[in-house]
């Protein structure tokens, strides 16, 4: 697999900071062949060429809200044999495609998801996920450690999430790649649901691990809060004509509706949402829906060829440094961290308080992978809320947490 080339496809509109963040992340991936291919507004493309990024990755400007032909137009550009994808607001771990592609050695495999941590860096957002006949998603378990190839049953799908999933390029071709009926919401679903009736199989990949920020967009604020349902609604009833049979869409958009409204209620209970804002949302949601029943189905078509040579991304091949601060130094050792990103290494910085708080991780804007919390407390949500350890000891434990996703790491 260390031969396959793969094209890393960023969408991004209106978040030029996070795009530019995210590329940071990209550009320290541990991986001999990929591309890295932006499709966004002129305000990313301005901000991914500030920041050095104008000559090393294909830059493509789109700025019209729909997720799918943006998509689709990266994927016309993307020369690798495998196109994965990653939203703007998110940042892979280093050794993300190398376990993401690895089941792609397998012919029947077409597909291939890896797993979602949150804003916190520990919590997972998503992990191993199957569809229903009607585009609900399920816990599937499975093994965290290792990849496992999976098959649909007739009429369920295995869910991609896509902020982190793979696809061989042929196979999205074979497909028309994504629907730009789905402007926003359900673009991956139809795409899953399209895929599993081709009979091939898809591999989630546990240890391909993407952190996830839920940046603020027109439809939701930063605390998800929505803003705006009418892409939602839009969304489902195109997902209905394609996949639900007739007989049964009438009941299922009920259900929708009534789960939208559950969820602004929880909103307006913990003081999110003003009560004023259901009854807009909700007949926003109605008025998406009826917009979704006339809108055109399936009209991509993609070349074959790509429209653009592979442009390989040259990232460093120097080592993971690992530094254990205190607060009373962690001023200096930020800058040493900084230094060393500026030479190629990826550098996680741990600062541990002599406490027992919670851990977080976070990507810096300057490319550090920052863990902060105490020395007692907990880095997995499954661990002991305290656990006495030594300083030293608790380093070690914590470098060897990352390993399979930030590679072996040096002490500096």
């Amino acid at each position: 697999m260390s031969e396959t080339t793969v094209s890393v496809v960023v969408v991004s509109r209106n978040r030029p900071s996070a795009l530019r963040r995210c590329l940071v992340g990209l550009s320290q991936l541990r991986y001999p062949a990929f591309e890295i291919v932006v499709v966004a507004d002129p305000a990313g493309i301005a901000a991914a060429r500030d920041g050095g990024f104008g000559e090393t990755v294909k830059l493509l400007e789109y700025d019209v809200p729909n997720i799918s032909a943006a998509r689709n137009m990266g994927i016309t550009h993307a020369a690798g044999d495998i196109v994965a994808f990653i939203d703007d607001d998110a940042v892979p771990e280093p050794l993300w495609l190398h376990h993401l592609t690895a089941p792609a050695s397998r012919d029947e495999v077409a597909a291939m998801g890896g797993y979602v941590r949150g804003r916190n860096g520990i919590s997972f957002q998503w992990k191993a996920r199957g569809l229903d006949r009607h585009g609900s998603t399920y816990p599937l378990s499975l093994d965290d450690a290792h990849a496992t190839v999976l098959t649909p049953a007739h009429g369920h799908a295995v869910k991609t999430e896509g902020t982190n999933m793979a696809f061989r390029r042929d196979a999205l071709i074979a497909l028309d790649g994504f629907d730009p009926a789905f402007h926003y919401y359900l673009d991956e679903t139809d795409l899953n649901m399209r895929l599993a009736r081709t009979g091939q199989a898809t591999a989630i990949v546990p240890r391909a691990e993407v952190h996830h920020g839920f940046e603020e967009n027109r439809v939701r604020s930063a605390d998800r809060v929505p803003r705006d349902l009418f892409d939602i609604g839009a969304s489902w009833a195109v997902f209905a004509r394609k996949h639900i049979h007739e007989a049964d869409r009438a009941t299922h958009w009920k259900a929708v509706q009534g789960a939208e409204r559950r969820r602004l209620l929880r909103h307006m209970v913990s003081g999110a949402l003003e009560p004023r804002s259901l009854r807009r949302l909700m007949a926003r949601l109605e008025e998406g829906h009826s917009e979704g029943l006339a809108r055109a189905i399936g009209t991509a078509r993609l070349p074959r060829r790509a429209a653009s040579p592979f442009l390989r991304f040259v990232s460093s091949t120097k080592p993971h440094v690992w530094i254990t601060t205190r607060p009373a130094r962690r001023k200096r050792d930020e800058t040493r961290a900084r230094k060393l990103v500026g030479q190629g290494h990826v550098v996680t910085l741990l600062s541990l308080s002599p406490s027992a708080f919670y851990h977080r991780v976070a990507f810096t804007e300057e490319g550090v992978w920052r863990q902060t919390g105490g020395l007692f407390g907990r880095s997995e949500r499954d661990q002991p809320l305290v656990s006495f350890h030594r300083r030293k000891v608790r380093s070690r434990t914590e470098r060897e947490r990352v390993t399979f996703t930030r590679g072996d790491a040096i002490d500096r």
